[in-house]
């Protein structure tokens, strides 16, 4: 079933096209729900968040924008209501999150988001959604742009913070 036929159905109220929905989106919400906090137990409890709201919002979405672009807004809005209810910092091993290293040609992008895991704990709110939605996420500047609500320059500056504080951070060592 296309997406947009079974977003409709889910906003009638079928649980059966909800639950679909949702078993399609499952695993990118909660893939940026750990990479926002680093933590499965925290992560599982935003995850949950985030299903919760998209089941009583589901209607609010308006097909202005791509589904999912909507619902990583979604899970952001879970993680910082999280962050905020929770109101401590962690500090993240970046050992521990869980990355591909199978393949040789992601190896750079890999050793890239660990360095930006340990730096995000002490990031604003919005260079952390950046960092993780374009170096986890794999989106481009534009798409985390139309999901952050900002403009695209606004992205590519932030990149460009982010890479030269981490360069500041761990010198001039290169892959």
């Amino acid at each position: 079933m296309q997406d947009d036929a079974l977003i409709k159905q889910a906003q009638m109220g079928e649980a059966k096209a909800f639950e679909q929905l949702l078993q399609q989106q499952y695993d990118s919400l909660f893939k940026f729900a750990f990479h926002w906090c680093g933590n499965r137990t925290d992560a599982e409890d935003i995850a949950q968040q985030a299903c919760i709201k998209l089941a009583r919002g589901i209607n609010q979405f308006r097909f202005e924008s791509s589904f999912s672009t909507w619902l990583y807004r979604l899970v952001i809005n879970c993680a910082k209501d999280w962050q905020k209810s929770h109101a401590r910092y962690q500090t993240v091993d970046p050992e521990d999150y869980v990355i591909d290293t199978c393949h040789d040609e992601h190896l750079d992008q890999t050793v890239l988001i660990q360095q930006l895991f340990k730096h995000l704990e002490s990031v604003s709110d919005g260079m952390k959604e950046t960092a993780l939605l374009v170096h986890a996420e794999g989106f481009t500047h534009r798409e985390t742009a139309a999901i952050l609500g900002v403009k695209e320059s606004t992205i590519s500056w932030r990149i460009h913070e982010i890479r030269k504080q981490l360069h500041s951070l761990f010198g001039q060592e290169k892959s």
